[in-house]
């Protein structure tokens, strides 16, 4: 990955940051500079910055780092996808648990861009500078629901400038183990790379602002169904933040929800929470409600998707109880 470093100077007082960058890298294209900062992959006096549009002072200190392309052969798959809108500009749809929305270098074929490079052809957004043709934003492999993808790079760039400026609305649905103290609630700790646990990400100090919101919609002996608002999109942001609060994602083995704690070890409460997992099958985290606005024809557009069987199953068996 390449890092570059600048320092605003008098001329440059007031210039907005993705202008300042362009100046002074000139093979790089707006659009790509945009979405770069987007992505967070600039930083102004040491601190991440994600708005381009941010205006700079004599001295400040600005760094870009520009991802290394990564070689991973990115052929057309056939799949079928769950399609909930589609028109010129982007691409609206379900994903499925289990599908991992992009390739990395463990995992070569089977992903929802192989999926979509068959669905769209040659008509996905080539922007993100990470070999993530359309790819907006993410979910998690086990996640399930909604997911906005974009055909063309000036739909890309709009997306992403919602989703930075928070305006893109991502409600999420969870089964949760154990019940929060307050029915309702905000986690605002800064999410980063594990030190203990290189493959898991954690509450660190030098991570990055992670925010997210949460109200209980439904209590179980020992669990709860939540519904979850992102203010920020950090890897792994919800299942980190609840887990955080006592209140892991049921069956997220990453982050401690294949069992309650502190429930009395029964034998009707271990059969519930059995049956639970089995049901479950999956983190039992769903995106169900995705808002923004179509970048090309103003309209504000909202979409739902009701959470998969195994979620609805797993919920029915916690309505139930201990047996």
């Amino acid at each position: 990955m390449e890092r570059h470093r600048y320092e605003a100077c008098g001329p440059d007082s007031g210039l907005r940051l993705d202008s300042f960058l362009v100046l002074r890298l000139p093979g790089l294209s707006r659009t790509y500079v945009t979405t770069l900062v987007h992505n967070g992959h600039a930083f102004l006096n040491g601190e991440a910055v994600e708005k381009p549009s941010t205006r700079l002072h004599p001295g400040d200190s600005v760094e870009l780092e520009v991802p290394d392309p990564v070689e991973i052969a990115m052929a057309p798959e056939p799949m079928e996808l769950d399609v909930v809108f589609e028109d010129d500009h982007l691409v609206v749809l379900c994903k499925p648990a289990g599908l991992v929305v992009h390739p990395t270098p463990s995992v070569r074929e089977g992903t929802l861009v192989n999926a979509l490079l068959a669905h769209c052809r040659d008509n996905l957004s080539g922007i993100s500078g990470e070999l993530r043709p359309g790819i907006v934003h993410r979910l998690d492999k086990d996640t399930t629901g909604l997911l906005v993808v974009a055909k063309d790079d000036r739909t890309h760039v709009s997306l992403s400038a919602q989703l930075a400026a928070r305006t893109m609305k991502r409600r999420y649905l969870a089964l949760l183990w154990n019940i929060p103290r307050s029915s309702s609630g905000r986690v605002d700790a800064p999410i980063g790379r594990d030190p203990r646990k290189r493959k898991s990400m954690g509450i660190v100090a030098s991570g990055r602002r992670a925010v997210t919101n949460f109200e209980i919609l439904r209590t179980f002996d020992f669990a709860c169904l939540a519904e979850c608002r992102l203010e920020t999109g950090r890897t792994h942001q919800i299942r980190v933040h609840m887990a955080s609060v006592g209140c892991p994602v049921i069956a997220d083995e990453k982050y401690g929800g294949m069992r309650p704690r502190g429930v009395p070890s029964t034998r009707a409460n271990n059969e519930l929470v059995a049956d639970v997992i089995r049901l479950a099958g999956h983190q039992m985290l769903h995106a169900e409600t995705l808002s923004f606005v179509h970048p090309v024809t103003g309209e504000d557009m909202e979409f739902n998707a009701s959470p998969p069987l195994e979620f609805r199953l797993a919920q029915k068996r916690l309505e139930q109880g201990p047996c």
